[in-house]
């Protein structure tokens, strides 16, 4: 699949008020910065996701369609400490709402960070989305920054985490928003997606 057209239609703070669109839509969420923007836009080879070096800058549901055919979703990244409690809570509300509420959600992308081990809170909001039936896709970014041998051993360490909790593993992509790495796996995977959907 190629990315021809990328428009942003809506932001919105409410997941109740979230116009209902009959495409279906793939959400990407991560701890804050993961790199979640830098990948949106090296996914769509344009800058349609703000980046910023200041962790939390999302704070509210983004949708663009993509090939006027389905929906790009970026979600507010979790797990920013200097992000207020009371933020956090209302975070944490709008992800879920907007999570078990979307019935033409496809699949939720969660970023992890490659160079570094599972972090408690990644597992655990893996787990709640297993343990909810909403189909996943784990992209571990920033490869780029290791050595092969490195993110192999990295690799291996997220699967042996995930086999405690998972019978089948998600899929994993590895992802680098500078190398371009993973965009084409990622596209190639909402393609095959969209093609099921579009036989059931």
């Amino acid at each position: 699949m190629n990315i021809t057209q990328a428009a942003f239609v809506t932001s919105s703070a409410d997941p109740e008020r979230v116009p209902v669109f009959h495409a279906p839509e793939y959400a990407f969420i991560g701890r804050s910065n993961v790199g979640k923007s830098s990948l949106i836009n090296a996914l769509c080879r344009r800058r349609i996701a703000k980046t910023s070096q200041i962790p939390g800058k999302t704070q509210l549901i983004n949708h663009f369609r993509i090939n006027d055919s389905w929906y790009l979703v970026d979600l507010p990244g979790y797990g920013y400490a200097r992000t207020s409690k009371v933020q956090r809570a209302g975070f944490s509300r709008l992800i879920t709402s907007y999570i078990l509420s979307r019935r033409n959600l496809a699949t939720v992308f969660v970023l992890v960070d490659a160079r570094h081990a599972p972090l408690k809170s990644d597992l655990d909001f893996i787990t709640w989305l297993g343990e909810n039936g909403i189909p996943i896709a784990i992209c571990l970014t920033k490869a780029d920054k290791l050595t092969r041998g490195a993110l192999a051993q990295n690799l291996a360490v997220y699967r042996t985490a995930l086999a405690t909790q998972w019978e089948e593993l998600p899929p994993m992509i590895v992802t680098s928003s500078a190398s371009s790495v993973g965009m084409d796996e990622i596209l190639d995977y909402i393609e095959h997606t969209n093609q099921e959907l579009s036989a059931l």
